[in-house]
């Protein structure tokens, strides 16, 4: 039997069920493999033992030890790092699974949290500008800047905020296929322009100009 994480939720990935005249323009989670390398930093964390597993090799080396001793270290530095990268991956995984991001034509919604999951309405009366970075995957980052004196705490959207904001946290898209579009797609709805629910895949977008590359 298959289970459906969101299966408590009146709508899928939302709080409650739209009222009259609001309606969702597009949903979709991070893609795990990106959140993993871009929030979660799994190539710097491997990169990371690997430049310490060959320096205290080439230490070693200096030393006069031969080879075979001087590479007793990977022993000890490959399975730390199989096991950091394989948590970090799963955290990554879990983090991807349980979130769901939500377009309607009046607010973003970012249903997020793996052991408790919470619901951050964000009206676009609320939102002042939004951004984007795109990776070589396509996917890519869409953070979006409040307005005035709105605050979300940073710890708790975290891993859905743009990094080192901590005094004015901007709640972020993290990960999302097809970034761009995304983008494009709240671009319009923030300027109220007419907008209606597409699949991702099968449109071609006009780049929003209150979208800009961050």
């Amino acid at each position: 039997m298959s289970h459906d994480d969101f299966d408590f939720d009146p709508v899928r990935g939302l709080p409650e069920v739209l009222p009259a005249g609001e309606r969702m323009l597009w949903q979709g989670s991070p893609r795990w493999q990106d959140m993993a390398a871009h929030a979660f930093h799994v190539r710097k964390v491997a990169v990371y033992f690997a430049t310490i597993t060959l320096f205290t090799v080439i230490f070693r080396l200096a030393d006069g030890e031969t080879l075979l001793e001087a590479a007793k270290p990977i022993l000890w530095y490959l399975p730390l790092t199989l096991v950091a990268v394989g948590i970090l991956s799963g955290l990554a995984w879990a983090s991807a699974r349980t979130t769901i991001y939500t377009i309607t034509n009046k607010r973003l919604v970012l249903r997020i949290g793996i052991a408790l999951p919470i619901s951050l309405n964000l009206p676009f009366a609320m939102i002042e500008s939004a951004g984007l970075r795109m990776y070589r995957s396509g996917a890519g980052d869409i953070p979006v800047a409040l307005k005035g004196e709105d605050r979300v705490a940073w710890l708790i959207l975290w891993p859905h905020v743009r990094p080192f904001r901590l005094k004015h946290p901007e709640p972020m898209l993290r990960a999302i296929p097809d970034a761009l579009k995304v983008a494009t797609l709240l671009g319009d709805a923030l300027q109220g322009k007419p907008t209606t629910p597409m699949p991702m895949a099968q449109k071609t977008v006009r780049f929003a100009a209150n979208v800009v590359t961050a």
